[in-house]
């Protein structure tokens, strides 16, 4: 893996305590998940979203390391496990509801599949054009320039 700035503490549970969080969730969403919203803990940036099911909130729990549910392939993955864009959890919150949870991570390197630092670098509003179709719904367009 790489060497973390020293000011930066990984948070790693016990098996007992990451169970005893992990079995308070409400796995609600697609195959038995939870939202996950990843965080800079630094910039407070939001990173991406994913899911995490139950073996997902434990593993990253008891290593420190974020690891995700893939809806597409149904499998677990460890961010970062083929591209070094690990995330590193520096602190775990959980929703009023219990359905979602939000990581704050250390992301090495860029968190999103498109190269980017966040999955949300597309812009913001001022740079889409929405527009609604009324027997398609709506969508997204994005500006050229």
């Amino acid at each position: 893996m790489i060497n973390l700035p020293g000011n930066v503490k990984v948070l790693r549970l016990s098996e007992e305590d990451a169970r005893k969080i992990a079995d308070s969730l409400w796995y609600r969403h697609a195959d038995n998940t939870v939202i996950a919203v990843a965080q800079d803990h630094d910039t407070k940036d939001v990173l991406m979203v994913a899911s995490m099911n139950r073996d997902a909130v434990i593993k990253t729990l008891t290593t420190g390391m974020v690891h995700y549910w893939s809806l597409s392939r149904r499998t677990l993955w460890l961010k970062g496990e083929t591209s070094g864009h690990y995330q590193y959890l520096i602190n775990f919150r959980v929703d009023c509801d219990g359905d979602a949870i939000l990581l704050l991570v250390y992301q090495v390197g860029n968190a999103c599949h498109l190269g980017t630092r966040s999955c949300f670098d597309l812009g913001d509003i001022t740079n889409l054009r929405l527009r609604y179709k009324e027997t398609e719904g709506s969508s997204i367009e994005f500006n050229d320039g």
